[in-house]
């Protein structure tokens, strides 16, 4: 059965500025945190690095032609703050330009920009001065937007102000497992508050240059199930991971407060923690966050099965091989074991679980954007699979099979949200291309193009050519 997807639904692909640029110290740029994580030994698979990745820096014509070939209506891509205000200074003029360029040629392919302004590579010199724990980077996040949409005003017209900054603050700051690479709860807590009175003070200032800007922000989720939804601590365990990975921000953004339940979760494990954060919360800050919104960009890649019993076998760990010693990103892990329940499985232990977008969706759109009159957008979806290269009448393919099912089976999840009164109004597919993947290096591949990082030579995989040819007919 053929299924359409609604008029003026965008297809897109997306990718963060530190995983594709490089020149990582050309024309004026300076070091980001994720350049000076990078140099940690033990902190990235294989010891990679983001120097010269994908070298789009210098590509990004050949790359935005490539785009336009598999017929993308819009690409979502991020600013190197370190490019445009280096040390989180004077604007660089030099980083201005390739972005000003950047648009221009997405526009002449008529391909929509969406700018998101971070992708969790904080200039490093800002890091030093306490970065996200320190609520001055909240002001100075400010001055980089405006600086921004001074240059790029009159012609990008779609801005997301933060991606993930879950990740940004609770791997960054509680796991370690991203950059700065800190283990405190205290941060993370700090650092989840300053990055959303960023977000607010970012769309204030956006929105009083331009009333007529698509402005929002851009939030990774998961879908918590009880191994037993008739076991309490089962459906506690759930209630909890819910609460640290989707309520911490939904709520602050769309109901001006936290979620009192997890305040008092871990309160209960480190109330120093709390104390430290509730002190940071300053009268008007909850509303100030709570700016209205356009968008909100929902990112997917998997759900949670959780029990609040220890699993005799539990599911293998999903994260990367890497030697440097962390913690859980939740600042209150304990009680919260995850549960083997069997789904198929990418190259990095994610669950595939295709349904569980559609719920969160539902779920949403139900309690939180509805009601703020705010539409939806998949700003991030896709999977790493191991990816083998072949040479075929002289041309080299990619089959990748498992990465092609995976995009017809979330698109259909999407259409069966929208079935039911969802207001989704375009997919990004994760990512446009192979590229640096944070803590992963290059060791796995999300592209539905890829690139041989040797000669930077890009292949469109068959998961590019299905999507291609799902934009052109709209429908499945």
């Amino acid at each position: 059965m053929t299924r359409a997807f609604p008029d003026g639904f965008l297809f897109g692909a997306a990718t963060a500025a530190y995983q594709i640029e490089g020149a990582a110290f050309d024309d004026g740029r300076t070091a980001s945190i994720w350049d000076a994580f990078t140099r940690i030994p033990g902190a990235i698979v294989g010891g990679d690095d983001g120097d010269v990745a994908c070298d789009h820096y210098r590509r990004y014509a050949d790359d935005v032609a490539l785009m336009k070939s598999l017929g993308l209506q819009t690409y979502r891509f991020s600013v190197s703050w370190a490019r445009v205000r280096p040390d989180g200074g004077a604007v660089n003029s030099a980083g201005i330009d390739f972005y000003s360029r950047l648009v221009d040629e997405l526009l002449a392919a008529d391909i929509l920009p969406w700018l998101t302004l971070y992708h969790w590579d904080l200039p490093q010199a800002l890091q030093e001065k306490g970065g996200w724990v320190s609520r001055d980077t909240a002001e100075r996040f400010v001055d980089y937007a405006a600086s921004l949409h001074d240059a790029l005003g009159d012609r990008v017209k779609v801005w997301t102000t933060l991606n993930e900054p879950w990740c940004a603050s609770f791997l960054g700051h509680t796991g370690g497992e991203h950059a700065p690479g800190h283990t405190s709860v205290a941060e993370g807590l700090l650092a989840s508050h300053h990055l959303l009175l960023a977000h607010g003070g970012a769309v204030r200032e956006l929105r009083g240059r331009d009333a007529s800007l698509d402005l929002g922000i851009t939030l990774n989720h998961t879908v918590a199930d009880p191994a037993d939804p008739q076991n309490a601590g089962d459906v506690d365990a759930a209630r909890r991971v819910d609460g640290q990975f989707n309520r911490w921000f939904l709520d602050p953004i769309h109901r001006a407060s936290y979620p009192a339940d997890i305040v008092e979760d871990i309160r209960a494990v480190d109330p120093a923690a709390v104390d430290a954060f509730e002190a940071a919360v300053h009268d008007g800050d909850l509303t100030a966050i709570a700016q209205p919104i356009d968008t909100q960009g929902v990112n997917y890649y998997h759900g949670d099965l959780v029990s609040g019993t220890r699993q005799e076998h539990p599911p293998v760990g999903g994260g990367p091989a890497t030697t440097r010693p962390g913690r859980s990103p939740y600042p209150s892990f304990e009680g919260i074991h995850p549960v083997e329940r069997g789904l198929p499985r990418t190259a990095q232990n994610w669950e595939i679980q295709p349904e569980g977008l559609t719920r969160l969706l539902q779920r949403v759109w139900d309690e939180y954007a509805r009601p703020a009159g705010v539409r939806l957008f998949i700003t991030e979806n896709g999977a790493a699979f191991d990816d083998a290269v072949s040479v075929e009448n002289g041309e080299k393919r990619v089959h990748d099979a498992d990465r092609t099912d995976y995009l017809r089976a979330h698109l259909a999840a999407v259409l069966d949200a929208v079935d039911t009164g969802v207001d989704v109004r375009g997919y990004f597919a994760w990512s446009l291309m192979d590229n640096f993947e944070w803590s992963w290096g290059y060791d796995k591949r999300f592209g539905i193009v890829r690139v041989d990082y040797d000669t930077q030579e890009r292949t469109v995989k068959d998961s590019g050519r299905e999507y291609a040819r799902i934009i052109a007919a709209r429908s499945l």
